[in-house]
């Protein structure tokens, strides 16, 4: 007997099928089987009728503490907005970071999100969340170099946190190697991970030109961009995850694809904080693998991946009205999302992890003959009815089962520190 059953919904795989009345059954975590009818009987049976049942959104690139910021910095320039977001995070505690991501646990549960990949400090607590929260994750402890550890001990230390943690909650968290970037990190140090994520088999998370100053910087550092530094280190490869990929030349672009590095495209955070539009219809042209994503809430407020959705698809039809369909966004926040995140995830087939969320649709504002760009174009994260991770339902017809006012309130709390603290 199967443990889980999810029948009479519209089952997108998002491998090509759309299944109308079909059924998905779990067992052990896993699906085993996608079709029409299922003659297995299951200990559990959830009724889809006028949803969706589709794989969960995966959240490539965020820093999900950091929605203790949420209005902090709203309209300031990239290099105030950096600096006001250093200092709030200088004076972060333990509990402060976890109290943050359990908020963001709950928004990404609730509104569908069921893998994310974090970057942050103090990220035994968000891995104790994500453990308790029954979320999927690739977690990195972030790395600036010459910030509170000798370049040394933090190696040491990030390397200890990634060995302990990959593979923990059963199975769902796995880990990468964080460095933040090529303007606050070395190139000696950025050899240093380059090293250590080969001998440890780790894939790597690094922002790669967000912002144009980055540009500049490297090209006085160094004679080169980013990417071009990067490069000529060997650093790059089918394991980097590179967020942002802003300010690409065409040269750039081709180097990604010839060295199969995957894009992570944060499109609300560049908006925001007014750092630029990434190529990304160039990048798809050329076939590298883009991914989506929020960054931090400090910038992009949301969590909410729908949001992003349609942000990226509207977005590069200014230049473009035929560019970024509704089949290539979707793709992007979850196909391409598991395939840059290295997981057995972002599709509903056999033997595919049970990440699995149901979109209902009998809605005014998603009544349309066009599913596709109905999700990507008009859904949010509160039409997400039901999220499931690893075969288990963590939430049911909008009821979650975390403690959601104790989240809240521990949040405010934490928050209210922060403010009284920024005075």
């Amino acid at each position: 007997m199967a443990d889980l059953k999810i029948k009479g919904g519209t089952v997108l795989t998002m491998d090509g099928a759309v299944i109308q009345h079909g059924v998905v059954v779990i067992d052990n975590g896993l699906i085993t089987s996608v079709g029409r009818e299922a003659n297995e009987k299951a200990d559990r049976v959830i009724d889809a009728t006028g949803c969706i049942v589709m794989p969960g959104l995966i959240n490539a690139h965020t820093h999900s503490p950091m929605t203790l910021f949420r209005g902090m910095t709203d309209n300031l320039a990239y290099d105030e907005w950096t600096n006001k977001i250093r200092q709030a995070e200088a004076r972060l505690t333990p509990s402060d970071v976890m109290a943050g991501a359990y908020l963001a646990a709950l928004e990404m549960i609730r509104s569908g999100t069921t893998t994310f990949a974090d970057m942050y400090i103090h990220m035994d607590e968000v891995a104790h969340v994500v453990e308790k929260a029954g979320l999927r994750a690739a977690l990195g402890y972030g790395m600036i170099e010459g910030l509170n550890e000798d370049s040394e001990t933090k190696l040491k230390n990030r390397e200890k946190f990634s060995k302990k943690w990959n593979g923990a909650a059963d199975g769902r968290i796995t880990t990468m190697y964080a460095p933040h970037s090529t303007s606050s990190c070395s190139r000696e140090f950025l050899m240093k991970v380059r090293e250590l994520a080969t001998k440890d088999s780790f894939r790597i998370h690094i922002h790669i030109l967000e912002t144009q100053d980055e540009l500049h910087l490297m090209k006085k550092q160094y004679g080169m961009c980013s990417i071009n530094l990067l490069n000529s280190m060997d650093f790059l490869g089918p394991d980097v995850l590179a967020a942002h990929c802003v300010w690409l030349s065409d040269e750039d672009i081709n180097i990604l694809k010839s060295m199969e590095v995957n894009v992570v495209h944060c499109p609300s955070s560049n908006m925001a904080l007014g750092t630029g539009i990434a190529p990304v219809p160039r990048m798809i042209e050329k076939r590298i693998n883009v991914a989506l994503g929020t960054d931090g809430p400090a910038s992009a407020w949301s969590l909410d991946m729908w949001k992003e959705m349609r942000t990226a698809s509207y977005l590069h039809r200014l230049k473009d009205p035929c560019s970024m369909p509704s089949q290539t966004v979707l793709e992007m926040a979850t196909v391409n999302g598991a395939k840059a995140l290295g997981m057995n995830t972002g599709m509903l087939k056999p033997g595919y992890f049970a990440d699995i969320i149901l979109v209902d649709m009998k809605k005014s504002h998603l009544t349309s003959s066009n599913m596709r760009s109905a999700l990507a174009i008009a859904a949010s994260g509160c039409d997400v009815k039901t999220t499931i991770v690893n075969g288990k339902v963590l939430m049911e017809d909008h009821k979650v089962e975390l403690d959601e006012e104790k989240i809240m309130e521990d949040a405010k709390t934490s928050m209210s520190k922060i403010a009284e603290n920024s005075k």
